[in-house]
């Protein structure tokens, strides 16, 4: 079975993360078919929205740090086509998608598993939902374009807080910041988000589309996402990052 489970009902893609018993942490083929299916969701008019969801008590730990370990050679060298491989083929994906995106999130969201919410149209997140953002503590930085939302949506002192401190923020706090749109017991999230995809389903789909892309600015995005990741790879070569890699793999 698939890590990522794809299901389209009445015009509603659902994209669930499929590997509970990793906290959904994302390897290269979930990316690959993530990406897969933001690009049926394009293509295909018989889809008008789309839904990230997650199966288990967590909606995604980030990347698999063994997966990615793999492939840190392609990351530092400089020859690679780092805009070909599977991460940032998904963000490219994501950030010019331009149908509505709703994610409905539960437990534990990390590092992606956070700022790829940034890209969403709207937010549902049950009340036991804590997102954190430990790039810095692993000597890296940020991704998916957070330096530039982040600060737009809340603040330069309230996001330095969030990535430089090791905050975790929970659900009351992520909806009094604007990040999430609702917070729901957990046995109601994914009806709450189903709920909302059938009122976009009412609306006519290019008034949205337009009010998506009035509303982004999807070029000066991906070129900031592309600068952090060429800082990203370099501070992979750093001690404090180094260290962290070998922390985890030695558990």
């Amino acid at each position: 079975m698939s890590d990522i489970q794809t299901h389209l009902d009445n015009g509603i893609l659902t994209l669930k993360l499929n590997r509970p018993a990793k906290k959904n942490a994302l390897t290269k083929a979930m990316y690959a078919d993530l990406t897969a299916g933001l690009a049926q969701a394009s293509a295909d008019d018989a889809v008008r929205v789309v839904v990230i969801a997650a199966e288990g008590g967590d909606f995604c730990a980030g990347n698999d740090i063994l997966d990615f370990a793999q492939d840190l050679p392609a990351y530092q060298n400089p020859d690679t086509d780092h805009d070909a491989m599977p991460v940032f083929q998904f963000l490219k994906a994501i950030t010019f998608f331009e149908k509505p995106l709703i994610a409905a999130v539960q437990g534990q969201a990390v590092g992606v598993g956070v700022t790829l919410l940034l890209h969403c149209d709207l937010v549902v997140v049950a009340e036991d939902v804590r997102l954190s953002l430990p790039f810095l503590k692993l000597g890296l930085v940020p991704e998916a374009g957070s330096t530039l939302l982040l600060p737009e949506r809340i603040g330069h002192q309230r996001t330095f807080a969030w990535m430089a401190l090791g905050e975790v923020i929970g659900a009351a706090d992520a909806k009094q910041l604007g990040l999430v749109n609702a917070t729901v017991a957990r046995e109601d999230l994914d009806e709450t988000a189903l709920g909302m995809a059938q009122k976009l389903l009412k609306l006519s789909p290019s008034s949205l589309r337009h009010t998506k892309a009035f509303m982004r600015d999807p070029e000066k995005l991906w070129q900031v996402i592309r600068a952090e990741g060429a800082i990203f790879r370099q501070q992979l070569l750093s001690p404090e990052a180094q260290a962290a890699f070998m922390a985890f793999l030695s558990r």
